[in-house]
């Protein structure tokens, strides 16, 4: 495959090498050779090791744990491109991980997914494409175009092939996730069902109200992050008590940080399904219940439009 004006050049950073390599292998292009490494006081080097002179290079690069070292290499990369004189160079952040940080929750402190774009932007990248971001006024943030991709075709394909759709009820977690778990359950025509956390009392537990009736539904839980699984957790515990005959999650990005997959396995949720966004751990791999989908194809399918000039949201219609 070629861009429209000249060739298509594909640069990884070590944040998930498996998922840029699978997106190399759908669009037939093989990974430009560069070498990412650390210098024994930790410093990033990177050197790219082939001409990319008027190219149009993508850099596939998660901002995951861990998170600033890998947001170093990406503003590294972006940098040596820029200056080996690519002709554009879009980064390709699948999970963009300052994303929770996107405004002041209280006096003096940061807004760092702004922080974020602006350093992205001034390393040099001339675009940015992303997937299902924790907050879609963060394209805002950049002063260049931005492509937030969504991962629901992918899921929404997984749960057409194994789910009977007629007994399915989709569930946002939380209040703010309702327009995404609204958008997934128009897709497959399926009812929609919040739940409302609630906590009384500072030092009290939460309690969970849910609305709308899921008792003999299978329940799929909806959100963009799964950090600690105490939300999922307890979602799925408040279902089944009212009445849920089993609840699955589909999650966009999982970060599942300290115990959060020994809180999920031991947990009643049938099943986690989460993407490749961020490399999954090996802890990941042989849990009971956490499956991974892989959005390679989403991702090497937006490259090679983008290339081409054409359609990206017409990917989603």
């Amino acid at each position: 495959m070629a861009a429209k004006n000249g060739a298509i050049k594909l640069v990884a950073g070590n944040a998930n090498r498996a998922l840029a390599d699978a997106v190399a292998a759908y669009l037939a292009i093989p990974l430009s050779k560069a070498v990412v490494r650390r210098f024994a006081d930790m410093e990033i080097f990177v050197e790219i090791q082939e001409n990319v002179r008027g190219a149009d290079v993508f850099v596939l690069q998660s901002t995951s744990y861990p998170a600033n070292d890998h947001l170093m290499e990406l503003l590294i990369i972006i940098d040596a491109l820029r200056r080996a004189s690519a002709r554009r160079i879009t980064a390709v952040i699948p999970y963009f991980g300052y994303a929770r940080q996107d405004r002041k929750p209280g006096p003096r402190t940061p807004i760092s997914a702004k922080l974020v774009a602006n350093l992205i932007t001034r390393a040099g990248a001339d675009r940015v494409m992303t997937v299902d971001l924790h907050a879609g006024q963060i394209q805002g943030f950049f002063d260049i175009p931005t492509d937030n991709l969504y991962a629901s075709p992918v899921m929404v394909r997984d749960i057409r092939e194994r789910f009977d759709l007629s007994k399915v009820m989709v569930v946002s977690p939380d209040v703010g996730g309702v327009v995404r778990a609204r958008g997934l359950a128009k897709r497959i025509n399926a009812p929609l069902a919040i739940i409302d956390k609630r906590r009384e009392r500072p030092g009290e537990s939460e309690v969970m109200n849910v609305i709308g009736d899921v008792a003999g539904y299978t329940c799929i839980l909806v959100d963009d992050i799964v950090d600690s699984g105490g939300t999922l957790v307890n979602a799925a515990d408040a279902l089944l008590e009212h009445g849920a005959s089993s609840v699955y999650a589909y999650i966009s990005h999982g970060v599942l940080s300290g115990g959060a997959v020994a809180r999920v396995t031991a947990s009643r949720l049938k099943e986690l399904v989460i993407t490749d966004s961020i490399q999954p751990t090996e802890a990941v791999r042989v849990a009971r219940n956490i499956r991974v989908l892989s959005i390679a194809s989403l991702l090497g399918e937006a490259i090679g439009r983008t290339a081409a000039e054409e359609s990206v949201s017409s990917l989603f219609d």
